[in-house]
């Protein structure tokens, strides 16, 4: 069959499931250049022809494992001690997915009690956990953070406080658990931030502004922002906290290629620009990519804001969560993604979802399982509306890849460039289809790891979960392994 245009159809309702009457709907509306073959069949006995993956590896390198505990002792003690005995210190923590964040925070409270001093918890995350108090405790007990677990209260008051102006007269507040407390320590990660670039990211000074802002702090941050230039906004709100909360310390963390700490560094406030712009630069240099400038078809497992602060990483799927094109004659991006397709949202999450509205393709269990006053929430007070976005959903994977590679109008899908990854998180293992194994073959950075093999679904049309290949084991990071019991 031959036609030279898609026939002009009225949007069709899709069922929630893989049914026959989904797979018709799919048959009228896909037109293939050339044949049928990449089109959905009715037949279940002869599904379309898809693209087969093998599993492949980027060789990082090695770094040693941290003595977090010793570190902490030689670093943090020694600010530790300055302070009064009795001393009443919020240590404040956010809402990433940090690799060993229970052992860090722990070590800086032991070497707070060690001092004298009463620390306790405070969550610093902005308008995460849905903008309340029970919200950001859940999220902090997603990773280990809890009351039992560390041996100190968390105060999650999502109070504030307008504590100055700035110089073109914003006003900046912060948490009132921080105003009251005799000290700040601050804890976060540094690394480039999802929505904006130049020489400081997410990290400490994010924290300081927008995490202890609360969910009022972070919004007036996005507004103000969205007028004036993040980075500029950044530091105006930076410089007014600074002056105002008692803040003694922050511990930046910088990850590596598999996303594991690789340095602690205890930064005074007087420092707090200064060695964020460092440590940002450091982190950038190790942050790991996708290994292929241009992919048709990337097939995400699992999105989060445990994973990323937009659900998936900008930086891996080359999609910014203020927008993106599909158009093919713009200035291309790195990688260029031409269709995204994913499947699931993690429970850490919550139910936010926010930037789902960066993939093309999803399926209905994942829009089912998004909590939308929550995603709303983060979006309006990010003012990231795209991310919010639901994309077409399909009832199973099958058919969503299958759609996603007839859109695409190659001549024959099955050689298709896809990828496809646990989450942005995890890119050391991924899987690649057959015209991008050659290129991986000839690289020193990549180590094919088995036989191109068929996509494995099961008899409800998904995908398995782990993705078991020659020579390699599954594709499944610490972090994806600690919440599969969960799925």
């Amino acid at each position: 069959m031959k036609c030279s245009a898609l026939q002009p159809l009225r949007a069709p309702k899709l069922l929630p499931r893989g049914t026959s009457e989904n797979r018709l709907v799919l048959r009228r509306i896909f037109v293939d250049t050339g044949s049928m073959s990449s089109v959905p069949s009715n037949d279940r006995s002869a599904p379309a022809p898809l693209p087969r993956l093998a599993e492949v590896r980027q060789l990082f390198p090695e770094s040693p494992s941290l003595d977090i505990p010793r570190m902490m002792r030689e670093e943090f003690g020694p600010v530790a001690r300055r302070l009064k005995p009795g001393a009443r210190v919020a240590v404040a923590v956010g809402s990433r997915g940090i690799s060993r964040l229970p052992e860090i925070v722990g070590a800086v409270l032991e070497c707070l009690r060690a001092a004298g001093a009463r620390p306790f918890v405070l969550p610093a995350m902005g308008s995460h956990g849905g903008g309340t108090a029970e919200g950001q405790i859940a999220l902090l007990g997603e990773y280990g953070v809890t009351e039992t677990a560390l041996g100190v209260p968390i105060h999650p008051s999502m109070a504030v406080e307008e504590i100055g102006r700035t110089s073109d007269g914003l006003p900046v507040v912060t948490s009132v658990e921080a105003l009251r407390a005799d000290a700040v320590v601050l804890v976060n990660r540094v690394k480039p931030h999802t929505d904006f670039g130049g020489d400081l990211g997410s990290g400490l000074l994010k924290m300081l502004v927008v995490g202890l802002g609360k969910q009022v702090g972070a919004a007036q941050f996005h507004a103000a922002a969205s007028r004036l230039g993040y980075l500029t906004v950044l530091r105006s709100f930076a410089e007014v906290a600074r002056r105002r909360l008692p803040l003694r310390a922050g511990l930046a963390i910088v990850e590596n290629q598999r996303h594991d700490p690789t340095r602690l560094a205890v930064v005074l406030p007087e420092d707090l620009e200064g060695r964020e712009q460092v440590l940002c630069a450091e982190a950038r240099a190790l942050m790991p990519r996708l290994p292929f400038d241009r992919v048709d078809l990337l097939i995400v497992d699992r999105m989060g804001k445990n994973l990323s602060g937009t659900g998936m990483d900008p930086a891996i799927i080359g999609r910014m969560i203020h927008g993106y094109s599909l158009a093919e004659d713009l200035e291309p991006r790195t990688p260029h993604v031409r269709r995204l397709f994913v499947r699931d949202l993690t429970p850490e999450s919550h139910g936010n979802a926010i930037g789902l509205g960066l993939a093309d393709f999803t399926t209905t269990r994942l829009v089912a399982a998004m909590d939308r006053e929550v995603t709303v929430t983060n979006a309006l007070t990010a003012l990231s509306l795209q991310g919010a976005k639901i994309p077409i959903a399909f009832g199973t994977d099958r058919e969503a890849i299958t759609a996603a590679l007839t859109t695409l109008a190659l001549p024959d899908p099955t050689q298709a460039r896809v990828v496809r990854i646990a989450d942005t998180l995890s890119v050391e293992r991924f899987e690649a289809s057959e015209p991008l194994l050659e290129e991986a073959r000839s690289r020193p950075d990549l180590e094919v790891l088995g036989p191109a093999e068929p996509l494995h679904f099961g008899d409800d049309g998904n995908l398995a979960i782990h993705l078991p290949r020659g020579g390699g084991g599954a594709i499944c990071s610490p972090l994806r392994r600690a919440s599969l019991a969960q799925w």
